[in-house]
């Protein structure tokens, strides 16, 4: 069996990013930036006033100084070009750019009005209430990254720059295969014997939230049928995951299909619990290829170990190594934990203010308990953890 950080590894060195695309703004929400991006202007683009008022020299707004009001008013938008001369004050709203001659707004607060004069309540200082042309963003400055997740804040600073679209990395196509003649969609009448097939939708929408766009399809336990949704998922994907029929039963026909279909198997067991019958393998045209234990706990503790970070990776994340997710965390154990076998263990558990609880029952079946998890503990082989004790565990 490979351990479970050589099998990263591994993955890892043949996973690069995708291909460089250009989204519209509206579109780049959690997407990672391909290339860095620079600022073409100053911003502000102009001196502008931060509040309602009046524009002055700081010098004559003194304490009791009465102040002819002229006309026009500056307000946000155009630049009416309004020159302010000594002793006199010009109307200015917030946003507006600055008279020439003004050196500072005193707010429509700390005067009083009285016809065409205002007269100065609290005095102003030389620059007050003025946001400086460059004085958040200065042209040429590094405004995002490479590898940077696009948050909206973010695409708030670039539309500021009058940046309509980005460069990111094209999401990876992935497709999901799940296996097995007992399966039956949710919404469809069971026969005894039957269950509903939960690792469809439980994996589409993990592959969504790693970054990926995810199809879905069913093959039951025929190599022929098999056969038929492989290829088709070979040739439109980047990446494909089957879940179930990767083991060495006599109804496991995973491993000889994708032989046959020229996929060469990396390997297929990695020392880890849940999940030892994980298998990776790449397609000669490139297609990597996941076979996942069909036990539900099972297919998504492999998914969030060795798949996810294969998916970031292809959308650019940069900071992905082999150790991705392990240790990321820690917390104090609530109860006693223990690893009585020979492999690392990763238990569901529930991390609140620093502290981790299990959520449930841990067999590789029991999706209630991976339901309620928000992390997984990591043990070490024969490990042994007492109430209070530090435990490593990532978010999931």
């Amino acid at each position: 069996m490979l351990e479970e950080t050589e099998a990263r590894r591994r993955i890892l060195e043949r996973t690069s990013p995708g291909s460089v695309i250009w989204v519209p703004l509206e579109l780049a929400l959690d997407q990672i930036l391909a290339q860095q991006i620079v600022a073409v202007m100053d911003s502000p683009p102009f001196d502008n006033s931060s509040m309602d008022g009046y524009a002055v020299r700081a010098a004559e707004a003194m304490v009791g100084a009465r102040l002819p009001v002229v006309e026009g008013i500056q307000a946000a938008g155009v630049d009416l070009g309004l020159e302010l001369k000594p002793g006199e004050a010009i109307r200015i709203f917030t946003g507006a750019a600055i008279p020439k001659g003004a050196d500072a707004v005193i707010m429509q607060e700390d005067v009083d009005r009285e016809g065409d004069s205002i007269i100065i309540r609290e005095g102003v200082e030389l620059g007050e209430n003025i946001r400086v042309r460059g004085g958040d963003v200065c042209a040429g400055q590094i405004l995002s990254r490479r590898g940077e997740v696009l948050t909206p804040a973010r695409i708030g600073l670039l539309a500021s720059q009058g940046i309509p679209e980005v460069p990111v990395h094209s999401k990876p196509l992935a497709h999901i295969i799940t296996t097995g003649d007992e399966l039956v969609e949710p919404g469809s009448p069971l026969l005894p014997g039957e269950i509903y097939n939960s690792n469809a939708p439980m994996l589409q929408t993990a592959v969504i939230r790693a970054g990926a766009v995810g199809g879905v399809s069913h093959a039951v336990d025929d190599p022929a049928e098999l056969r038929e949704v492989l290829v088709n998922a070979l040739a439109a994907s980047d990446l494909v995951i089957i879940a179930g029929g990767v083991s060495v039963g006599e109804r496991d026909f995973v491993q000889e299909v994708l032989n046959e279909l020229g996929v060469v198997t990396e390997f297929w067991r990695v020392k880890v619990k849940p999940g030892k019958p994980f298998l990776f393998g790449v397609h000669p045209d490139g297609t990597l290829v996941f076979g996942l234990p069909g036990n539900p706990v099972s297919a998504y503790v492999t998914f969030s170990l060795f798949v996810a970070p294969v998916i970031r990776r292809l959308r650019g994340d940069e900071t992905e190594s082999t150790s991705v997710g392990i240790g990321s965390l820690s917390g104090l154990a609530e109860e006693s934990m223990h690893n009585a076998g020979d492999r690392p263990h990763y238990l569901r558990g529930i991390c609140e203010n620093g502290r981790v609880r299990l959520s449930g029952t841990q067999q590789s079946h029991a999706i209630f308990g991976l339901s309620r998890a928000n992390c997984l503990v990591r043990l070490e082989a024969g490990q042994e953890v007492a109430p209070g004790e530090s435990v490593p565990c990532h978010w999931i």
